[in-house]
């Protein structure tokens, strides 16, 4: 009878392990097989890919730019310098960025004392100044020299 259990554990040990081996195979025979397809884009991945790649901003150059710039017009032409402030200049002016004066009085003491036309100037055709730098228009082409003046004010009117 003993030898009958040996048998029988012998043969049961031998199919145990055909089917490791056997299994194990096919888990290689898978992993080969899905490595060999193009996967599926991801949707959801492709915009956070698109979003995270698109252009800050445009760039005109030359006599076709200007003309093309020229079309367009900034924050739909508001005048209100809050909206404009808000979406182009806080980025600079909250952070003093690149020499720029925050939003205090002790700040632009110095600027404002040359004058409103002197601000608008430099806020429209740019400046380089010790501090720092000034981008015409705040880097932004399209916006027109009335929304910058309108901008100028509300800043210097909003100085805490």
């Amino acid at each position: 009878m003993r030898n009958h259990d040996l048998v029988f554990l012998k043969h049961f040990s031998m199919v145990i392990v055909f089917l490791l081996g056997l299994t194990v195979a096919l888990i290689l025979l898978g992993v080969y097989i899905n490595s060999q397809q193009e996967p599926e884009p991801n949707p959801v991945a492709e915009r956070a890919m698109a979003e995270r790649v698109r252009p800050v901003g445009v760039v005109y150059a030359g006599s076709t730019g200007a003309a093309a710039s020229a079309g367009q017009v900034a924050y739909d032409g508001t005048l209100d310098g809050s909206v404009i402030y808000s979406n182009l200049c806080s980025a600079c002016h909250t952070a003093g960025a690149a020499g720029a004066p925050k939003l205090e009085k002790a700040a632009w003491a110095a600027r404002v004392a040359q004058g409103m036309d002197m601000l608008n100037t430099h806020a429209i055709n740019g400046f380089q100044g010790a501090a720092g730098v000034m981008p015409a228009k705040g880097g932004n082409p399209n916006l027109s020299d009335e929304q910058v003046i309108a901008t100028v004010q509300w800043m210097v009117d909003n100085l805490k």
